[in-house]
């Protein structure tokens, strides 16, 4: 009966969209996934915009859930709703529901499985499901130390092959104390 319930929110948690332009944010194990509650706040007061957050356990460590005003869905989700074969698939079914996936922040570690194919979290088989005629929006963010690594470069690059777009890092103090993107 627990699994019935479980499907029966998701059902209705995708299916009460009150926008004509769906929006769901990745947010991976960088530290700036504590600006999540500033960035879902915003886009919120775009009209029309309703917004689903996807996280990596990772990010959880980096902002307060309750600070985040929609509805927030990590990996367990994944295997609680699906226990039989006529139940839905939540990757898929987020995919069919989102109009944008903006990964905001998009880390290192999610970079490198994104770029090579790798789906392993909820969030990460949602982009290897993803529909590419549509937008996908990814921020990098990482140490400066860590963006100048030539892989990087590479990842990136090939994240632009799939038509996916990159809203560049900007240079600036970063919490470790150093200076750059």
């Amino acid at each position: 009966m627990q699994a019935d319930a479980r499907i029966s929110c998701l059902r209705t948690d995708l299916s009460k969209s009150c926008g004509s332009r769906r929006v769901l944010v990745g947010v991976t194990g960088s530290v700036a996934a504590l600006k999540l509650p500033l960035l879902v706040s915003q886009l919120l007061q775009l009209p029309g915009v309703d917004v689903r957050v996807v996280t990596t356990e990772h990010a959880k460590h980096f902002y307060n859930p309750a600070e985040v005003s929609v509805k927030i869905y990590n990996d367990s989700d994944e295997w609680e709703v699906w226990t039989q074969r006529s139940d839905p698939v939540l990757h898929i079914e987020l995919r069919r529901w989102a109009d944008l996936l903006v990964i905001a922040p998009l880390d290192a570690n999610t970079l490198g499985k994104i770029a090579n194919g790798i789906c392993d979290n909820l969030l990460t088989c949602v982009v290897r499901a993803w529909d590419t005629s549509r937008p996908l929006l990814f921020c990098p963010a990482m140490n400066t130390a860590m963006w100048q690594h030539p892989i990087t470069a590479q990842q990136v690059s090939r994240l632009k092959e799939f038509g996916y777009v990159e809203i560049p890092c900007i240079a600036k103090k970063l919490v470790c104390g150093d200076e750059g993107r």
